[in-house]
């Protein structure tokens, strides 16, 4: 399984190219994406969401938040935060997602290198 971030997911449907869109468009293929929760949350937030990537998007599974969820995010978060680093709530809560099931992100969002570098998070770019 690997989970897939926001701005992999809007390059996609947006016919950009680069690593992360193709291994995104393989595991579609494949069926081994699973997004975050809060992925969902953000791609769907959009007001001008065509109804067709709707319905693709909601059938992809989504990582469950597990108990605890919420104490581990915010340990994560802090520290990312204690070394001065940028971290946005949201990009917590992604990261931790997948911490959790111990699968990999694909992204080209840069602050997630922050977690990669102090957490087990495993990004792919």
């Amino acid at each position: 399984m690997i989970a897939v971030d926001s701005s992999t997911i809007i390059a996609f449907f947006e016919g950009e190219s680069g690593n992360d869109v193709d291994i995104f468009e393989n595991g579609l293929n494949s069926q081994i994406i699973a997004i975050p929760p809060i992925v969902l949350t953000e791609i769907l937030s959009e007001p001008k969401l065509p109804n067709i990537i709707i319905e693709n998007l909601i059938n992809i599974p989504t990582l469950e938040l597990n108990s605890g969820f919420w104490e581990r995010a915010g340990i994560t978060r802090s520290i990312i935060l204690n070394k001065g680093l940028k971290c946005r709530l949201a990009d917590a809560l992604i990261a931790q997602s997948c911490i959790d099931y111990e699968v990999p992100i694909i992204t080209r969002n840069k602050d997630f290198r922050h977690f990669e570098k102090y957490t087990h998070l495993k990004v792919i770019w």
